[in-house]
């Protein structure tokens, strides 16, 4: 049976106001995000929020894909031909008025749109609230960072049943909803959440004000005219909390935080023996972050005290692998002016184009409900997602060769197994002798690819050079066939074969130096993987010049070095420097 995380109780009780919270003002809070897969909790969550609602209140959904007219308003072209004259459809922000958006698969949706719900939650007026659906997994992007900041609670939802989210009674809601705006918090409880927020790494001011805020609704909600103690912990768990890049000196290191404890006093120094008054600012403030400590989930407690700081959504960029919009084929994203002969026509939204203009226009050709004119044809805007392909050039030489082929293949056979979904494709380059060949083309079969490397053999010099300048090439024709190439070296970077098979440590050392200065010119990403048994520093000089990354892997199996070559890629996409 698996123990229970001491900070269980914490986050059980905080979820169990979560809905009431947000339900008492959703537009000042921003909303939810809800992390985990679809499930009852969810479901549960999302009821209970839409029950606690001012009656008539609007809970709309909406899809990944939405478009950027559904969001602001656009004109209804089908109302528009039906009745013989414009129609505006006020679009999802005006509807939801007062109410709440479910933005289901959140990470999915177009960071244009993303933008647009995040301007829309910082204009003034009524407004709406939003619970955005993170489904993503830990390896991918999540929602956009504008977005995800603006929305106060983050609730991690995954493996809870509908039991974990209670009942919510309406008539708390409303009550508290009244009692709200008379609520007050003392200067000393904002300054203990802003210790918090500093101490856990916090940034954000728009956090700090959401913390302040909810603990005015946390007591408004036990009926307290003033945030107690309790309200302050209350709030920080479920706003600061989820936010966390560090942890507090103290909770990383208490070995040195005990050790820095200034000495007892002197019988010589006299000292009040009388123990700190409850209302002391100090304990105050470290009841607050204590709390919040002790309520971080396990895997970002282990992800801080590792001091790997979670990912915190893509940024309105996107996906660098995601190309622009003057692709031939792909998924819509929009539409632009253009001649139907040099693209896809976008019928409705040529029909969009010319609805205003037919008053203008006078009465349409016998027959016809519409004038349409050249200058409203629309073509469709088009985007396809680059594939990537991942180039292992393997050193295949020497004694130990056999042992790193088999690391390689079984590293290849698992980045394989997502190429299917990802489109990705791995190509396999082994040097060995005075030559490299290319062993496995670039493909996202298993079974090719396994019967190339069943039948490569092992032993010889190291002609590191040919290796390298075979990765590089293949990987200048990939990039020209409007794929990501990804190089990833392992080797012990001490060749003894230069280029033209001549033999020679310091003319091969030379020869594989040049090379890798041919990867950095193309600007081709590259991972060097350490494979010797103590951290060589020819093969970290080697990758300074190529302006790869490296790894120092001297005893990898086939599982970790699969993870290595995939969290460096994911550095080398994010922009990492070596």
């Amino acid at each position: 049976m698996t123990a229970a995380h001491p900070g269980d109780d914490l986050r059980a009780a905080a979820l169990a106001v979560a809905p009431a919270i947000l339900a008492v003002d959703p537009k000042a809070l921003g909303g939810v995000l809800l992390k985990g897969p679809a499930g009852p909790a969810r479901d549960r969550l999302i009821a209970a929020l839409s029950a606690a609602l001012p009656a008539g209140s609007p809970v709309l959904p909406v899809p990944c894909h939405v478009g950027p007219g559904r969001l602001i308003g656009e004109i209804d072209t089908t109302a528009t031909l039906a009745a013989g004259r414009l129609i505006h459809d006020p679009g999802l922000f005006v509807r939801a008025a007062r109410g709440l958006l479910v933005l289901r698969s959140a990470e999915r949706l177009e960071p244009s749109a993303a933008a647009l719900v995040a301007l829309a939650l910082d204009e003034p007026g009524e407004g709406f609230g939003i619970i955005a659906c993170d489904e993503s997994l830990s390896d991918e992007d999540g929602p956009a960072r504008c977005l995800a900041e603006r929305l106060a609670l983050h609730l991690d939802l995954t493996g809870l049943g509908a039991d974990a989210v209670p009942a919510t009674d309406p008539a708390v809601v409303a009550a508290a909803r009244d009692r709200f705006a008379s609520v007050t918090i003392a200067d000393a409880a904002v300054v203990n959440l802003a210790a918090a927020a500093s101490a856990l790494g916090v940034r954000s001011d728009r956090a700090l004000l959401h913390a302040v805020r909810a603990a005015r609704i946390i007591a408004a909600l036990g009926h307290r005219a003033t945030v107690s103690d309790a309200d302050a912990e209350t709030a920080a768990i479920l706003v600061l909390a989820p936010r966390a890049t560090r942890l507090p000196q103290a909770a990383a290191d208490p070995a040195e935080a005990e050790a820095q404890q200034p000495p007892p006093p002197s019988e010589a120094t006299p000292q009040d023996d009388a123990e700190q008054p409850a209302g002391d600012p100090a304990a105050a403030e470290d009841r607050v972050l204590d709390a919040t400590v002790a309520a971080l989930p396990p895997d970002l407690l282990a992800a801080l005290s590792a001091g790997k700081p979670p990912s915190r959504g893509r940024s309105p960029a996107g996906r660098s692998r995601d190309t622009g919009a003057a692709s031939a084929r792909g998924r819509q994203i929009g539409s632009r002016a253009g001649d139907p002969r040099r693209g896809h026509l976008d019928l409705l939204a040529s029909v969009r184009s010319a609805v205003p203009w037919q008053r203008l226009r006078g009465a349409p050709p016998s027959g016809a409900r519409l004038s349409l004119r050249p200058a409203d044809l629309r073509l469709k805007r088009l985007k396809n997602r680059k594939g990537a392909t991942t180039i292992f050039c393997v050193d295949a030489s020497g004694s130990t060769a056999l042992e790193r082929l088999a690391e390689a293949k079984g590293a290849v056979e698992q980045i394989l197994a997502d190429c299917y979904v990802r489109r990705d494709e791995v190509a396999l380059v082994a040097f060995r002798g005075q030559e490299a060949t290319l062993v496995v083309p670039p493909t996202r079969s298993l079974q090719r690819a396994r019967a190339c490397l069943s039948a490569l053999p092992g032993g010889g010099g190291t002609p590191l050079a040919e290796g390298i300048a075979a990765a590089c090439r293949l990987g200048v024709d990939t990039a020209r066939r409007g794929r990501t190439p990804t190089l990833v070296l392992i080797t012990d970077g001490r060749p003894n074969i230069g280029f033209g098979g001549i033999a020679g440590r310091e003319r091969a050392a030379e020869d594989a130096t040049a090379a890798a200065r041919e990867v950095a010119a193309h600007h081709l990403r590259a991972l060097v993987i350490d494979s010797s048994t103590r951290p060589e520093p020819r093969a970290r000089a080697l990758a300074d010049t190529m302006g790869a990354l490296y790894l120092a892997l001297p005893h990898a199996d086939s599982a970790s070095l699969h993870r290595a070559v995939q969290a460096g890629s994911a550095a080398l996409a994010a922009g990492a420097k070596p």
